[in-house]
C-alpha cells in the first residue's frame, strides 16, 4: 500500500470521542429531532384549523342543503382525526430507544401513516353515500352566496396550511406529514371543487354537480389514501423504497477503496424517518485486525457523509477468497 494511499484510511486516533466519525450520529440525530418538533408544531396548528373549517362547513351545509359543503365538511373533520393521528405518531416517534423497543420508536411515525390512510378510507366511504342520495334526489341549495364564500376561504386556507406542512415533511422526509400534506392539499382542492360544484348547480340549474363534486372529493380522498397506505406498508414490512440503492453505495464503497475490497452484499432497511445498512465487505485476510478496523469506520464514514439520511451502518468484514 502506497503512502498517499494509507493516509487517506483513518488512524486509531479517529476512535476518541471528538473524532469526525464519532460525530456522524450526532447532527443527524439532532435534524431527526428537529424535524419531529417542527411537524409536531404545523400537526397541531393543522388539527386547530381543520375542527374551526369543519364546523363552518357543516353549519352551512346544514343551513343550504348542499352535499358537496356537507361533504367537504365532513373531510374536514375527518382531515383533523387523521392529524391529530400523526401529531400523536410523531410525539412516539421522538421517544429514545428502550428495553422493548431496542431500534426505537422511529416506525410509529409510519405507523400513524397507515392508520391515517384507513381512516381516509372510511371518510371516503361515508362521502360516496351520501352523494349518491343527492345524486339520485338532488335538491335545490339554499344561501348560494354563502355557501360559496365559506367554500372559497377555506380553500385558501386549507391550501396555504397544506403546502406550509408538505415543505416541512419534504425536508425532514416525515412520512405521516407527508401523508398528513396531501390529504391537506386534497382537502383544499376539494373546497375549491365544491366551490365550483354550487356555482354550476346554482347559476346553471345543474343540481346534480353539487353531488357529483361530492363523489370527486371522494376519488381524491381514495386517491391519496392509496399512496399513503402503500408506502407505510411498505415500511412496516422492511421493503426498501428510499431513492438511494444498493448499487450506487456498492460504487460508492469501491471507488473509495478500489481494489482493497469488494462489497459481498448489502442490505437496507427504512426505520420511518431514518434508514439503516448492513454492508458484507470482502478483503485480504491477512490484513492486521487494526487495518481492518480502519477499513469498517472508512466506510461508515464515506456513507453518513454522502448519505446523511443513513443514521445506522453495520459494516461485517469478511476474508476474500483467493
Amino acid at each position: 500500500m502506497d503512502k498517499s494511499r494509507s493516509e487517506e484510511i483513518t488512524t486509531p486516533n479517529s476512535l476518541k470521542p471528538d473524532s469526525e466519525v464519532s460525530k456522524d450520529k450526532g447532527p443527524y440525530t439532532h435534524l431527526v429531532n428537529e424535524g419531529i418538533l417542527a411537524g409536531q408544531r404545523i400537526a397541531k396548528i393543522s388539527v386547530v384549523t381543520l375542527i374551526s373549517i369543519g364546523i363552518v362547513e357543516l353549519l352551512v351545509g346544514h343551513i343550504s342543503g348542499s352535499v358537496v359543503a356537507t361533504a367537504d365538511g365532513v373531510d374536514s373533520m375527518s382531515d383533523a382525526m387523521i392529524s391529530f393521528i400523526v401529531l400523536i405518531g410523531l410525539r412516539f416517534a421522538r421517544r429514545p430507544a428502550d428495553r422493548k423497543f431496542q431500534f426505537g420508536y422511529h416506525k410509529v411515525e409510519s405507523f400513524a401513516a397507515m392508520i391515517a390512510a384507513i381512516g381516509m378510507i372510511v371518510i371516503g366511504s361515508f362521502i360516496v353515500y351520501h352523494s349518491y342520495e343527492g345524486l339520485i334526489h338532488p335538491e335545490e341549495i339554499q344561501q348560494p352566496l354563502l355557501t360559496m364564500v365559506v367554500l372559497a376561504i377555506a380553500g385558501g386556507i386549507s391550501l396555504h396550511r397544506a403546502f406550509q406542512m408538505r415543505r416541512i415533511a419534504n425536508k425532514y422526509n416525515l412520512l405521516s406529514l407527508k401523508t398528513d400534506a396531501k390529504n391537506s392539499i386534497k382537502d383544499g382542492s376539494a373546497s375549491v371543487l365544491g366551490f365550483l360544484s354550487v356555482l354550476l348547480a346554482t347559476q346553471f340549474g345543474i343540481l346534480q354537480a353539487d353531488a357529483i363534486g361530492g363523489l370527486v372529493i371522494a376519488g381524491f380522498i381514495f386517491s391519496v389514501a392509496y399512496v399513503s397506505l402503500k408506502q407505510s406498508s411498505l415500511v412496516l414490512v422492511d421493503a426498501w423504497h428510499n431513492p438511494v440503492s444498493a448499487d450506487y453505495i456498492k460504487r460508492l464503497i469501491e471507488q473509495k477503496f478500489e481494489a482493497e475490497v469488494r462489497v459481498r452484499s448489502i442490505k437496507l432497511r427504512q426505520t420511518g424517518i431514518i434508514s439503516r445498512a448492513e454492508i458484507h465487505l470482502e478483503m485480504d485476510g491477512n490484513k492486521p485486525l487494526n487495518e481492518v478496523e480502519m477499513y469498517l469506520l472508512n466506510t461508515e464514514r464515506v456513507i453518513k457523509s454522502d448519505i446523511p439520511g443513513m443514521d445506522v451502518v453495520l459494516v461485517v468484514p469478511h476474508a476474500q477468497h483467493k
